[in-house]
């Protein structure tokens, strides 16, 4: 797209922040969807727990971009928050995909790109597995299956629908490697649980360039993986971060520690998702960080870009 007018729910989060920075530094015009009153030409205002959106704001964009919602480590699971990860995606989303089914053909987005999860595929363990694998049990494949069937009127619409279904992002600023990050630093890293279970990591850097290759490529529509090419184990994974900051790596948190401090929620960081960008190679997707090293280095270059007010 040149010089495009893309809106972004979700545009102050770490995925969605970068992306801005990223579509803004090459002259495209980007609106924020915003839950208080607009107040810029260059913010929509929308309330995804009451399904409202000022669709005026939306007419005429050429795409619409929705990586809201509530984040899934940032407190315990307990039913309540448990809710408000699960509503925050799927009313958002909701409310999105039919304010941009209502609008005028003429004035329709040409398209729509809502985020998802790797979560969507539940446990794995060591079975690779790509987009053309059925969601599994469970909380969060329940949340994504239910995330992305909520995009149906602007599909429905005639809107080309995508689906990111993004992987563990590689950057100190949140997610998982956000706590990461600060541990083994303090020379305090480890291995979680038996350090076995896969993750499917992606750089900050690459993550944006997906989400820009799928706006910008006619014809792609549906769920794609956005995950480095190679999966790793927590265990190669720690010795990467130890031997990129120079740090040792002797802690391991035992499974039934992370289980009595995180709950719920430690099903997830002890799971096993070993997922596949095949989708996202096959449309032409070229990674620049596919391996660990080097998706760490870059996050913290990026980092330091960042701090010293330069674009990531």
């Amino acid at each position: 797209m040149e010089h495009a007018r893309i809106a972004v729910a979700g545009a102050s989060g770490l995925i969605g922040s970068a992306l801005v920075r990223s579509l803004t530094a090459d002259g495209h015009t980007v609106l924020r969807l915003v839950r208080r009153e607009s107040r810029s030409a260059d913010e929509i205002r929308w309330d995804p727990d009451r399904g409202t959106v000022d669709a005026a704001g939306l007419a005429g964009c050429d795409a619409v971009v929705n990586l809201a919602g509530a984040g899934v480590g940032d407190r315990r699971w307990t039913d309540p928050y448990k809710e408000l990860i699960r509503a925050s995606r799927v009313r958002g989303t909701t409310a999105l995909a039919e304010a941009v089914a209502a609008l005028p053909e003429d004035d329709r987005p040409r398209v729509f790109l809502n985020g998802s999860a790797i979560g969507y595929y539940g446990e794995t363990g060591d079975r690779a597995v790509d987009e053309s694998a059925p969601p599994g049990e469970g909380f969060l494949p329940g949340v994504c299956v239910e995330w992305e069937a909520a995009a149906a009127p602007a599909r429905e619409a005639g809107v080309r629908t995508v689906f990111a279904r993004t992987g563990l992002v590689v950057a100190p600023g949140g997610g998982a490697w956000g706590r990461l990050f600060p541990l083994f630093r303090a020379g305090l890293g480890g291995r979680l649980g038996n350090g076995r279970q896969y993750w499917s990591y992606i750089a900050l850097h690459d993550e944006v360039a997906a989400l820009r290759h799928l706006l910008d490529t006619e014809g792609l529509s549906g769920p794609f993986n956005l995950t480095a090419p190679e999966p790793l184990t927590n265990r190669e994974i720690t010795a990467a971060m130890a031997h990129v900051l120079r740090r040792p790596a002797v802690f391991a948190v035992p499974a039934p520690v992370l289980r009595a401090v995180l709950g719920e929620m430690a099903g997830d960081v002890l799971g096993s998702a070993r997922v596949l960008p095949t989708r996202l190679l096959e449309s032409g997707f070229r990674f620049a960080f596919p391996r660990i090293e080097g998706a760490i280095r870059a996050a913290l270059q990026g980092a330091a870009n960042h701090e010293s007010g330069d674009l990531f």
